[in-house]
């Protein structure tokens, strides 16, 4: 079986209750699980500062040659 490549960080994050029962509670409604939900929420707010630009997708890819 091939193994995906990954650069994945762990760190300890401290968190009060009552966020963590509503970040539970998204996290469900999104079919996620808590950290799935919190690499999303990360994700998504590097993108929407301009941090992180989302990915190009392989159409894009595609129809500009495969060049950046």
């Amino acid at each position: 079986m091939a193994t995906k490549e990954t650069n994945t960080r762990s760190f300890v994050l401290r968190i009060d209750g009552e966020t963590m029962d509503a970040l539970e509670h998204w996290a469900a409604d999104e079919f996620r699980s808590v950290n799935g939900q919190l690499q999303w929420i990360i994700a998504e707010a590097l993108r929407r500062s301009g941090r992180k630009p989302r990915p190009k997708c392989k159409k894009e890819e595609v129809k500009n040659g495969g060049e950046e």
